[in-house]
Order: structure tokens, then C-alpha cells, then sequence
């Protein structure tokens, strides 16, 4: 059975192909303490000593690793050289490197992209104080070409991981509907969806303090915001940012209620048309959203039906990938705005899976927001969740 690291390495290897470049190295030490986000995809285990994991376009996967650590490199079974040391890393190498010969060394930094940035300050100049007597110093490239697409496009076992917790979650958000009541906390809502999760031993997607987030009402802290003390009042707009990890893969959902006040049997017009403004801004990106099109063309499609209705500008972009982190990296459906650097302007590609989020706020209501995960096909994308696609009353 070919597991989701045998899967990565040969993608990888097919991606130096695509790119024309020769030679991959990813460079770490003390994984532990601070890992590189290409690792966990390449060999699923930690590293001690400085070590070097190199794939070139020509199908070598070598692993030069620190002598304690080259059995259990071994076991992972898809490195077919492994090179141990013992005193250091710098002389295998540079006998490595020297070769293979490669025309480039793309290795893990990136300006814009995280998930891509991992080869640190320090080991980059200790990279470079080992190479400096060679000639493949000056053939260094940045490998977030590489990274960005063997983190966004997801091989089929990655998919089905992702179904998995995609189902999970929504499982979860279906129990805290019939829990969530007039008169309970965002801090109430957070413990009982903590205390789902534990029971099925399985994990939060991200930051315990804010998974889930849990917003009533509009004095709500809204965005990346901490559950409190706010109570569930009827006029409310009830709504919850959650996601599980299991088996490694994340999901990343946003559901939303109206709490009814006496003798209302639907919620209030104006916030069915913010809901109502809400989904079609995430169906117009959807529509948008195919291999080859910029990121930002998605955000622009969605943005524009939020602020044709009259809606301010939201003030984030409309979706992120999602995978082994609820953020994962890669082109961002978002606005040609400084903070996001280039992702906006990565081309989408077959295999990626992006929340659609976005919201408005209701004066005197809250927040209505909604979000869903999709994947890209070949001709276009997927919902991987159920979309919710009507404001329901809590408790009805």
C-alpha cells in the first residue's frame, strides 16, 4: 500500500521535472524545536543533528542524517540512500552534491509563503559557510515553487483524509445546534465542542484558545477572536469557526444561527439578505475558482457581490488552503494587498483545497459568516463540505 510520504516523493520528483530544476534539498536540525513544514511530508519523523534530505528530477532520494538517526530514517522505506555521519554534515554533503552535479539547489525559503520558509537564518548561513568553496553556493534557488505546489496539490490519499475530518467536524457542528441554547456562554459552546473532539480522540485544527471560535451577538469578538462570557440572547446572530484534525489532515467550517426572539418564526430580512449576500459571494468565487486562474481573480469575484449589495469591503481575503494545517500555505483568494505578498497572483491549480469564507456584519445582530472547503478539479471545483445554504433559527 503506498503510503501519503510515498505519494509526496514521487510527486516531488515529477515537480523538480516540471520546474526544469535538478535538485531538492531540505536542511534542518532539532526538528523538534522548530521544524520545517516540508518534513512532515517527505519523511514523517523528526531529525536531531543538522541533515540533509535531498530528491533530485532524476528519481535519487538521498538522506544524509546523523548516524542515530539513519535506522529510523530507514524504516520510513522511500529513502534509497541513506548517508550517516558522525562527526558532521558538511563532507557528505559536498561529496553528495559534488555528485550529482545539480544546475540548481532549490532549498526552503520563501518571502511570502510559510509554509515554504522553513530552512531558518542559521542553518542558511551554515548552508553557505559548508558551500563555499564549491560552485553550488552560487546555484542556490528558492524552492517555494516546489513547496507551494507539493503542499497544494493534494494526492488522492490527502483528499480522502481530508473527507474524513471534513465529516468529523460537520458531525460535531450538527450537536452543537441542539446545544446551543439562549442563556449559555461562547465559553459553554467552546468547552462542549472541546469535549466532542477529546471523546473522539481526535484533534483541534488549530490554537486550542481560539478553535473553536464562538461568536453571539454584536458586541462578539470577531475574526480570530477568544470565546467569553457573552451570553446567547434572542436578536442574536449566533455563529462558530471550527475544524478538527484527524489522521494528520485538517477541516476548517463555518456554521451560523438566528436566536429567535418571542413570536418570531424566521430571522429578521435583513439579516436573511446578509446570509443571503453572504452565499452568493461564496458561490461567485466558487464559479470562479479553476486550474489557471490567479488567486486574486477569486477574491475579486466574490468581493464584488458583497460590495455591489452595499456591504463594506471585508477586510481579509475570500479563502486559504487547507491540508496538514487549517492554513497551509500557497496562493491566497485574497486582494493584491501588501500583506499577502505574491500568493494572490499563484495560479490555482487541479488538486488544491480552499475554505470559501467571508462575512458582513448585522447591526444589533452580529455576525453573519459563512464558510466551506472545496476541492479543484480539472475543470473546476467541488464542495468537500455541505454548504449551508439557509439562516436557521437556533433551537427551532
Amino acid at each position: 500500500m503506498v503510503t501519503i510520504i510515498e505519494e509526496k516523493v514521487q510527486q516531488a520528483q515529477a515537480l523538480l521535472e516540471s520546474l526544469d530544476l535538478d535538485c531538492w534539498l531540505t536542511f534542518v536540525r532539532e526538528t523538534v524545536s522548530l521544524a520545517d513544514p516540508a518534513l512532515p511530508l517527505i519523511l514523517g519523523q523528526h531529525l536531531t543533528w543538522q541533515s540533509a534530505l535531498i530528491i533530485t528530477r532524476k528519481g535519487e532520494r538521498i538522506a544524509i542524517v546523523g548516524n542515530f538517526d539513519a535506522d529510523a530514517v530507514k524504516t520510513v522505506g522511500v529513502w534509497n540512500e541513506i548517508i550517516p555521519y558522525t562527526e558532521g554534515v558538511s563532507g557528505p554533503l559536498r561529496e553528495t552534491l559534488g555528485r550529482l552535479d545539480p544546475r540548481q539547489v532549490a532549498v526552503n525559503y520563501s518571502r511570502d509563503d510559510i509554509m515554504a520558509d522553513g530552512l531558518t537564518h542559521g542553518m542558511y548561513l551554515l548552508l553557505t559557510d559548508y558551500l563555499k568553496d564549491t560552485p553550488y553556493l552560487r546555484r542556490l534557488v528558492p524552492a517555494d515553487a516546489i513547496c507551494g505546489a507539493l503542499r497544494g496539490c493534494k494526492t488522492p490519499g490527502e483528499v480522502q483524509r481530508i473527507r474524513a475530518a471534513i465529516a468529523a467536524t460537520e458531525q460535531i457542528l450538527e450537536q452543537v445546534s441542539r446545544f446551543a441554547r439562549v442563556g449559555r456562554t461562547e465559553i459553554d459552546v467552546a468547552q462542549f465542542v472541546k469535549g466532542l473532539v477529546s471523546d473522539r480522540k481526535l484533534e483541534l485544527a488549530w490554537e486550542p484558545k481560539q478553535c473553536p471560535i464562538v461568536n453571539t451577538g454584536p458586541d462578539s469578538m470577531i475574526g480570530h477572536g477568544i470565546p467569553a462570557e457573552l451570553k446567547i440572547e434572542p436578536g442574536h446572530l449566533f455563529h462558530i469557526d471550527f475544524g478538527v484534525r484527524q489522521e494528520d489532515y485538517c477541516a476548517d467550517l463555518q456554521r451560523m444561527w438566528y436566536v429567535p426572539r418571542a413570536g418570531e418564526t424566521k430571522p429578521p430580512e435583513r439579516t436573511c439578505r446578509a446570509f443571503d449576500t453572504v452565499r452568493k459571494a461564496i458561490e461567485a468565487a466558487k464559479a470562479a475558482l479553476r486550474p489557471g486562474v490567479e488567486c486574486w481573480e477569486v477574491d475579486a469575484a466574490a468581493r464584488k457581490v458583497v460590495v455591489d449589495a452595499g456591504y463594506p469591503e471585508y477586510g481579509h481575503g475570500t479563502g486559504h488552503q487547507v491540508g496538514r494545517a487549517a492554513h497551509d500555505g500557497g496562493g491566497i483568494l485574497g486582494p493584491k494587498w501588501e500583506r499577502y505578498g505574491k500568493t494572490p497572483y499563484r495560479k490555482v491549480e487541479s488538486g488544491n483545497v480552499f475554505t470559501l469564507e467571508l462575512g458582513v456584519m448585522v447591526e444589533g445582530h452580529g455576525y453573519v459568516g459563512l464558510e466551506d472547503m472545496v476541492l479543484v478539479t480539472a475543470d473546476g471545483c467541488e464542495y468537500l463540505s455541505h454548504p449551508q445554504t439557509e439562516l436557521c433559527l437556533l433551537g427551532a
